[in-house]
């Protein structure tokens, strides 16, 4: 308090170094006007209308310097002289109400508030004194009629007066932005606010950032407690919702009344890469920028911003257009029924005591009024406010001057109920338009509840604040000073999901990117097909584009990761969508299957002609050799195994797929039994030419024969085993190929499988180990090297089919097993048969006993 005082009377000090007479040279008659209305009871309204710059003076300097020579120049600010014109209205419409205040009038002193605390202390001390010399705990007569304050464009203003009213607990209602700070009830406890909360207002303009796809986003703030907190609380829901931060820039009051310092500030906006801009916090530091006289640099840039930023351009200074576009979150406020018609009729002439009234006119027309006359011929004399084309006269009533128009109301029905309630306890007291102490006014003020003319519930109660709701604004500057806020959408909190958020893009003025909005992204957009690969070290909103993994899509831009295709489905060349999957199989009507089949019905006719050959021929040398029947039997056998190939070709079914692999198995089985029987039949021939031996009695007996039937019988017992545990059954595999879907026969029992095919592996290698070993032994036909080879066939096919087998899929893996059947088994007839059917067919005379008996005596 005493620091208070003390600074209250250096203003004091700073008064007595002017001149004798305080009118001609004084601050407070040259640059600190005032405007006063009398009435039974008055309020003090405090409002931005002036602002100045100051000299680079030292600070010391200032106290005895003349003030010509301390201040620069100064400029009048139209649009808070609209928050005048509110108070103004509800004043009048107040003292036209015989329900309100009856047998009272109610008043008005304004003042300017500068952005600067000693002359801000000033402008306080005036009020508390009554009078323009500022005297300490002095009132004057006038000033026992004052009952509150309004004011409060910024919470720093609303400190500085609050800190020096509060000593006598004068009622200060803030119609500034809401802040949670002032609505401390010991610190500001004669503080009221009538904002609503803006609680929402970060996660409005997230949801117009997400609406645009605007990723990397700038945010410029004042260096406050307010800013601060707004500051926060908009990078946690940037962050939560994936938007990411381009710069931080925070502007402190006394730079931003710094010509050198906006300089440096718009440079290095020049070079940030974002084309969006968040800005809020002090209305004063935005209005320095477009103050400056000599701005260089055009930004290119789309701003958010709030209602409270002064945007609008200054009568007097060219437009750069830095604005021009801007995206505007104004709370809601309802049509004030009356306030048009008020602003046509408004003009000097009606109030030729406003000073501000006539600095507002020369600002808005580009006239002067002298004596209530117009000189210069600009301005007609039909002129009127609700003409101007101004983007803070467009709106019914905007929302500062929509709660200096509710602030008046409070303090009107507060006073109300307190002459009502003095009425009653102290009906003949003289006096009773008096106030005599304003704090008495504070109990009334916390329980004061009523409705204004278009029907919002007002309340000012700290706990029972409402929450704000906005209208989205688009700023739209012309050439022709001609300026306009246009309604594009609305955000509401409390409203449903899909009912909140709107927005008209159609409407919406673009600044400098034409119909288009601007593209305010750190990386370039992922289309579809690619997704996001973060960079190392960099914000999420910086990635690099990856195309999708094999089997994947992405038909969404920007796409964390890419999602898989269902089964049925694959992805297309591009991997921005699926397409349904083809059913395959090995077919009859495709070309493979039909050359397989063709192939397979060929071999076994080939092989049932030799065979009706030897029969023709069954009593030559060359049929009688190496046994007969089992000759007969390999035959036979061969037939069948190439039309059990066909059992492999065409869609497998439950039957198909049970007879395949065990018909095949059993069928080679006989075959290679049969091959080994002649080999041994070659074996025991030799060995029967030897004197007294005992091999003959064993070609003639059925020896060979049970050796084909006792290895079918294992193998037929193997296939048995395989059927009763494990059986093949037919599946669907749409993981192997990606384009299609594969019906194929599961084996059931792999181990069972390769058993079948290892015994007959076994087999094989028998008989060719034994016919290799006995290729050189006298024969007339020389059988034991035609198994030899046919054997040496059989094997090299079976063994380069293991490997390619496992390595192919689908109908592949069928053709490959297809070819290895037809391949082994035409080896086999080729290697064994072709030239007996050579002699017999072509060379008969070779085919006769003389023949042969003279080749076994040679």
């Amino acid at each position: 308090m005493f620091s208070l005082l003390f600074l209250c009377l250096l203003l004091k000090l700073r008064g007595s170094l002017c001149v004798e007479k305080w009118t001609p040279c004084c601050l407070e008659r040259t640059f600190n006007p005032t405007y006063y209305r009398d009435g039974d009871v008055v309020v003090g309204g405090f409002f931005p209308l002036l602002m100045y710059t100051l000299s680079k003076f030292p600070y010391w300097k200032m106290f005895w310097e003349h003030p010509k020579h301390i201040f620069k120049e100064y400029q009048w600010l139209p649009k808070h002289y609209y928050q005048v014109l509110a108070l103004r209205f509800a004043v009048e419409e107040i003292n036209k109400n015989p329900i309100l205040l009856p047998n009272r009038t109610l008043g008005f002193h304004i003042y300017n508030a500068y952005h600067s605390d000693e002359m801000t202390l000033e402008s306080s001390l005036m009020w508390l004194s009554g009078q323009g010399q500022t005297i300490p705990n002095y009132c004057c007569e006038r000033q026992g009629k004052s009952v509150a304050v309004i004011g409060g464009a910024t919470s720093e203003l609303t400190i500085t007066t609050g800190t020096l009213l509060e000593l006598y607990k004068f009622p200060q209602i803030s119609y500034g932005l809401f802040d949670p700070i002032l609505n401390d009830p010991v610190q500001f406890a004669s503080v009221y606010q009538m904002a609503p909360r803006d609680t929402f207002l970060p996660l409005g303009m997230v949801r117009l950032m997400l609406h645009f796809k605007w990723t990397w986003v700038g945010l410029v703030t004042s260096d406050d407690s307010r800013g601060q907190k707004f500051l926060r609380n908009l990078q946690e829901e940037m962050v939560r919702h994936g938007v990411c931060v381009a710069f931080i820039e925070k502007i402190i009051t006394g730079q931003s009344l710094d010509v050198q310092w906006y300089q440096l500030f718009m440079e290095r906006m020049l070079f940030y890469t974002a084309k969006v801009i968040v800005i809020y916090g002090d209305t004063n530091s935005l209005l320095s920028h477009m103050f400056t006289k000599n701005p260089y640099h055009i930004l290119r840039k789309l701003w958010i911003t709030s209602s409270h930023w002064d945007i609008a351009k200054k009568p007097g200074y060219y437009y750069f257009g830095h604005f021009n576009g801007a995206l505007v979150l104004s709370d809601q406020t309802s049509q004030i029924p009356g306030f048009k018609h008020f602003l046509k009729t408004i003009n000097p002439n009606k109030y030729p005591e406003d000073i501000f009234l006539r600095n507002f006119w020369n600002a808005a027309f580009g006239c002067t009024y002298k004596h209530g006359k117009v000189d210069g011929g600009v301005c007609s004399p039909n002129a009127s406010l609700d003409t101007l084309h101004w983007s803070y006269l467009d709106i019914a009533m905007p929302a500062q001057s929509y709660a200096v128009y509710t602030a008046v109301y409070a303090v009107a029905w507060a006073l109300h109920e307190m002459f009502l309630l003095r009425s009653e306890v102290e009906p003949n007291r003289e006096g009773e338009n008096k106030v005599d102490y304003p704090w008495k006014l504070h109990s009334f003020l916390k329980n004061i509840q009523f409705k204004d003319s278009s029907g919002n519930q007002v309340v000012l109660d700290k706990k029972k604040h409402s929450v704000a709701n906005y209208d989205i604004l688009n700023y739209v500057a012309f050439g022709n000073d001609t300026e306009v806020l246009v309604k594009v959408g609305e955000f509401i909190p409390r409203a449903p999901l899909s009912q909140d958020f709107t927005i008209h893009e159609k409407s919406i003025q673009w600044p400098e990117f034409g119909k288009k909005p601007p593209l305010s992204r750190c990386s370039k957009s992922c289309g579809p097909g690619f997704q996001i690969k973060a960079k190392e070290g960099k914000p999420i909103c910086c990635f690099d584009c990856t195309p999708c993994p094999q089997g994947q899509i992405s038909n969404q831009t920007d796409t964390d990761q890419c999602m898989k295709c269902p089964e049925d489905q694959y992805p297309n060349r591009q991997r921005d969508q699926c397409l349904p999957k083809m059913v395959t199989f090995l077919d009859y009507e495709e070309p493979l299957g039909m050359t397989l089949a063709s192939v397979a019905v060929g071999l076994s006719l080939l092989t049932a002609l030799v065979l009706w050959v030897f029969v023709k021929h069954q009593n030559t040398p060359i049929v009688r050799a190496n046994n007969r029947d089992l000759s007969y039997i390999l035959l036979i056998s061969l037939t069948l195994c190439f039309l059990c190939s066909l059992l492999f070709i065409g869609r497998p079914t439950a039957t198909t797929c049970l007879l395949r692999q065990t018909t095949f198995g059993v069928l080679f089985t006989v075959a290679i039994s049969s091959v080994l029987a002649k080999t041994n039949t070659v074996v025991l021939a030799f060995r029967a030419t030897r004197p007294g031996s005992s091999s003959r009695k064993w070609l003639r007996s059925r020896a060979p024969i049970s050796l084909v039937l006792f290895c079918t019988l294992i193998q037929v017992m193997l296939c048995g085993i395989w059927l009763l545990l494990s059986p093949p059954f037919p599946q669907t595999d749409t993981h192997s190929d990606y384009e299609y879907i594969i019906l194929e026969c599961n084996e059931g029992s792999l181990i069972a499988f390769y058993f079948v095919l290892g015994f007959m592996g076994f087999l094989a290698l028998g008989s060719f180990t034994v016919a290799f070993l006995v290729r050189n032994l006298p024969d007339t036909f020389n059988e034991a090297k035609f198994i030899t080879f046919s054997m040496l066939v059989f094997c090299s096919v079976w063994v380069s089919f293991l490997p390619t087998y496992q390595s192919t899929k689908g109908k592949m893996m069928v053709a490959v097993e297809v070819f290895s059947i037809l391949s082994s088994s035409a080896g086999l007839l080729g290697c064994i048969f072709i030239p007996k059917c050579y002699v017999i067919l072509l060379q008969p005379q070779k085919n006769t006993k003389k023949t042969w008996k003279n080749k076994s005596n040679s």
